[in-house]
């Protein structure tokens, strides 16, 4: 196995535009393990754990710029107020070691169902910024996946950013596992309430092919708040709503048995989360209620 260890980001992506074969490698928590068990046998890695170019992070217009190379670690550190669902799944990543190295770039790359950084990127609307010799673009995240550990990278093409828009309101997530901590997830679910576009937006994993959206359950909800005047006066909406947007939300899943858990049990736990997710984040919006809607959250 060759071994490539471009010094900048344009040596790197102009290496791998030379031979899209070879694979990236960064924190290394996911495709080592593919490599130790002899699950994968790539003809290259291309180390970019060095490149600065990728470990900075930036606000701007409303939004945050994530390098591809920022840690979980730094995420829970310095961005838990911008993005705070984020935040809280990477405090479930695994051990402190793996916080240490694993990053959302990986994650996104290794497209895995049930990566924990997918549902917040969803539920936040975030998108994915590319690059290759051809140039840079903007993936939106929900198209982002294509399969399952697939995703809609070009083979040229190297993830250089996340950018996420920045939390204008309460961001959730919540995970089941078959422990409390170091596990794949069972199932996830994630939820964002934007109350100056008055939007809701889900991320669910680990049920189904791909990460989702509940596309149908943040209408349903955006709709109830709105006519029940609850985007104006930051009140609780009615339980039979968070109950609905709780069967709506369970509903959009397409989970299967595995070893990890049964479709039933998933169905059942998504249900619960998206009413306990829905119910913590009011919670917040109530607590803030009187410090003025254009505040930064």
């Amino acid at each position: 196995m060759e071994y490539l260890r471009p010094r900048t980001w344009s040596d790197a992506v102009a290496l791998k535009t030379e031979d899209p074969s070879v694979v990236p490698i960064n924190g290394g928590t996911d495709l080592m393990v593919e490599i130790n068990f002899a699950r994968r046998r790539p003809p290259a890695l291309l180390d970019l754990s060095r490149l600065d170019e990728m470990k900075g992070w930036e606000k701007r217009n409303g939004s945050v710029e994530l390098g591809a190379g920022v840690t979980y670690t730094r995420i829970i550190e310095e961005l838990s107020t911008e993005l705070p669902a984020l935040a809280i799944a990477s405090r479930t990543v695994g051990s402190p070691q793996i916080r240490n190295r694993g990053t959302v770039g990986g994650n996104l790359a290794t497209a895995s169902p049930a990566g924990d950084a997918h549902p917040p990127l969803l539920a936040a609307g975030a998108s994915v910024r590319a690059e290759s010799m051809r140039g840079a673009r903007d993936i939106p995240i929900g198209e982002f996946f294509t399969g399952p550990k697939q995703n809609a990278l070009e083979p040229d093409e190297l993830i250089r950013s996340v950018v996420i828009p920045a939390a204008r309101g309460p961001r959730q997530f919540s995970k089941v596992g078959t422990r409390n901590a170091m596990v794949i997830a069972v199932v996830s679910f994630a939820l964002s309430l934007d109350l100056e576009e008055r939007r809701v937006g889900t991320g669910i994993g680990s049920a189904g092919p791909t990460p989702i959206e509940a596309v149908e359950a943040q209408a349903y909800l955006e709709q109830e708040l709105e006519a029940g005047g609850n985007w104006d006066h930051r009140r609780r909406p009615a339980p039979e709503v968070g109950e609905r947007f709780a069967e709506m939300a369970a509903s959009a899943a397409s989970p299967i048995d595995d070893v990890r858990g049964a479709a039933s049990y998933r169905t059942h736990a998504l249900r619960i989360m998206a009413g306990r997710t829905l119910g913590w984040a009011w919670d917040e919006v109530v607590e803030r209620g009187g410090e003025g809607r254009r505040q930064c959250w």
